[in-house]
C-alpha cells in the first residue's frame, strides 16, 4: 500500500530524483515501523495516565527520559511550567521544531472498546488523542536525529514538549519566553479522523472564569436576607444567550457552570462560571470579549453581588503558510492512509454504528483528503507559535471516519491499535518533512517570505491572555 502511494507520487520526478526518493522513504518506513511496539507502548501508557493540563508530571517525564536515551539534550522546566520541556539533538545548520502535546481532558473517559464504557473512577481521558500526539511527534524526533547523525547533516532537531493545550494555552507561554526565536521552521500533526494536510485555520479564543459573590442565609427561613452569587451566575447567563443573536455569525460562544452551590435551603454566597469566546479575527475576540465584562457586571448589580474575573487562556489563530502545506501536503501522500486488520474493522464498524450522520464514510482512512484552504472552529495554542515562526502541520485518520473529538469514541480509538497505526504515518511524514526542510534551503527562503508577508511589515505580538502567570492550577 505505502510502496504503491511512493511511486504513483514520485512517477513525474527524474528517475535518479525517483530513486533517492524511494531509498529515503524506505529508509524511515524501516526506522520508524522498527520502533512501532515502542511506540504504541508510550501512547497506551500516556492513555492509561491520563494527566490534564500542567498536571502532565509522569507524562512529561517519560517522554523526557525517551529523548535522553537517544542523546537528546533535555531542558525541563521552560517557561516557569513544571512539566513543559525542550529537548534538542544536533549541531548547526536550520533549527527544525517538533511539537508535542500530552494533556488529557477533564469529565470524560472511556475504555478501549467500541461500545460506551466508562472507566470507574477515572476523571479524565485522551478524547482528543494528545497521546497519541506525543509518542507520534517523540518517534519523528527520534528518526530525524539517526537520519541527521547517519547522513552527516548541518541542522538541530528540538523537540517542545508542550502541556495544557486544552485550555490552558501552554506554548503561549512558550512563545512569551523567546524560545521559538531562532527556529526556522516548526512541524505539529494531531489526532483526527482522516488523513489531510489540508491548510486549516483556527479560531482566536480567550477564557476567563466569573466568579460571583453573595450573601448565605437560610433559604425559607430568612431570603431577604440573602444575596444568591447563583442568582448572579444564572442572569449573567441569560444575558449572554441574549447576546449570541447579535454577534458576528462565526463567532463562538460556550459556558460551563463549575460552582453554583451544594444544598438548595442554602443560598449560595460563591458560584462561578467558565466561558469560551472565539472568532477567527481577534480584534472581534477582544470586541466580544469587553461585552462579557459588561453583561458581568451588570447581573452583578442586577443580583447584589459582587463578580471578578480570572482569564484563564488565550490562543491566536493559526497562520497559514501555503509553501509549507503543499510540501507536508505531497509527504503525506508518499505515505499514504492506513489499513485496517479484520479485528480494527470489526472495532470501526461498532463504532461507527454509534455516529449520527458521520461526514465521512468507512474506507476513507485509507486514502488522503484533498489539499485545500479551510477555516477550522477549534482553536489552539499552536496559533501562537505560527506568529513566532513558519508552522505547518497535518491530521492522520488514528479515530474511526465520522468521529468527533472530545468524543468517547476518539478517546477509545486513542488507547488501541487503530490510533497507533495513524501515529505511524504521522511519524514517517513528519520526518520526511523534516529532511526536506534540511535539504531544501529554498522551500525554507519562500515560506519565510511567506510568513513574513502574512504577519505583515509592522507586526507586533500580543497574547490574548495578557501578561498572566501560567495557571498551573486550573485543572485543580
Amino acid at each position: 500500500m505505502i510502496r504503491y502511494a511512493v511511486t504513483l507520487a514520485l512517477a513525474t520526478l527524474p528517475a535518479a530524483t525517483q530513486a533517492q526518493q524511494k531509498d529515503v522513504m524506505a529508509d524511515i518506513s524501516a526506522l520508524i515501523d522498527a520502533r512501532s511496539a515502542e511506540s504504541a507502548q508510550t501512547a497506551r501508557q500516556l492513555w492509561e495516565w491520563a494527566e490534564v493540563g500542567y498536571q502532565e508530571q509522569k507524562s512529561s517525564a517519560l517522554l523526557q527520559d525517551q529523548l535522553r536515551a537517544h542523546g537528546f539534550e533535555i531542558t525541563a522546566g521552560v517557561a516557569d511550567i513544571p512539566t513543559a520541556f525542550i529537548a534538542e539533538y544536533g549541531s548547526d545548520g536550520p533549527v527544525i521544531a517538533i511539537l508535542a502535546e500530552y494533556d488529557a481532558l477533564p469529565g470524560i473517559n472511556q475504555d478501549a472498546l467500541a461500545t460506551r464504557s466508562p472507566i470507574e473512577g477515572k476523571t479524565a481521558a485522551h478524547a482528543c488523542g494528545h497521546n497519541l500526539f506525543a509518542a507520534g511527534s517523540l518517534e519523528a524526533a527520534i528518526a530525524v536525529s539517526k537520519w541527521l547523525k547517519r547522513s552527516g547533516t548541518p541542522g538541530r532537531v528540538r523537540l517542545y514538549g508542550t502541556p495544557a493545550e486544552e485550555g490552558g494555552s501552554g506554548k503561549v507561554y512558550m512563545v512569551r519566553a523567546g524560545l521559538f526565536n531562532d527556529v526556522d521552521i516548526a512541524l505539529h500533526w494531531h489526532a483526527a479522523d482522516e488523513n489531510s494536510a489540508a491548510a486549516r485555520t483556527t479560531l482566536a479564543n480567550r477564557s476567563a472564569k466569573f466568579r460571583f459573590r453573595g450573601v448565605s442565609a437560610h433559604a425559607a427561613g430568612a431570603p431577604d436576607k440573602a444575596r444568591s452569587a447563583l442568582d448572579g451566575v444564572e442572569a449573567f447567563n441569560m444575558m449572554i444567550n441574549m447576546m449570541r443573536e447579535h454577534v458576528p455569525q462565526q463567532s463562538r460562544i460556550h459556558y460551563v457552570i463549575t460552582e453554583g452551590g451544594t444544598a438548595p435551603n442554602v443560598v449560595p454566597d460563591f458560584a462561578e462560571v467558565f466561558y469560551y469566546v472565539r472568532h477567527p479575527d481577534p480584534t472581534e475576540v477582544d470586541a466580544i470579549w469587553a461585552r462579557l465584562e459588561d453583561a458581568a457586571r451588570g447581573a452583578a448589580m442586577g443580583t447584589g453581588t459582587t463578580v471578578d474575573w480570572e482569564v484563564i487562556h488565550g490562543n491566536n489563530p493559526l497562520l497559514v503558510n501555503e509553501p509549507l502545506a503543499k510540501m507536508m501536503d505531497a509527504k503525506l501522500r508518499q505515505v499514504g492512509g492506513i489499513t485496517y486488520s479484520a479485528k480494527e474493522q470489526k472495532f470501526a464498524e461498532g463504532i461507527y454504528a454509534s455516529f449520527d450522520k458521520p461526514g465521512l464514510p468507512l474506507g476513507s482512512q485509507q486514502e488522503v483528503q484533498p489539499y485545500n484552504i479551510s477555516l477550522g472552529y477549534g482553536s489552539t495554542d499552536v496559533g501562537d507559535v505560527s506568529y513566532a515562526t513558519p508552522t505547518v502541520g497535518l491530521r492522520t485518520a488514528t479515530w474511526v471516519p465520522g468521529t468527533s473529538a472530545h468524543s468517547w469514541q476518539s478517546s477509545a480509538a486513542s488507547g488501541m491499535s487503530i490510533g497507533f497505526k495513524g501515529t505511524q504515518v504521522a511519524a514517517k511524514t513528519l520526518t520526511l518533512a523534516a529532511i526536506e526542510l534540511y535539504t531544501n534551503p529554498e522551500l525554507r527562503e519562500e515560506a519565510k517570505a511567506e510568513f513574513d508577508k502574512a504577519r505583515g511589515p509592522n507586526y507586533q505580538y500580543k497574547s490574548l491572555l495578557g501578561d498572566r502567570d501560567p495557571p498551573l492550577d486550573y485543572r485543580k
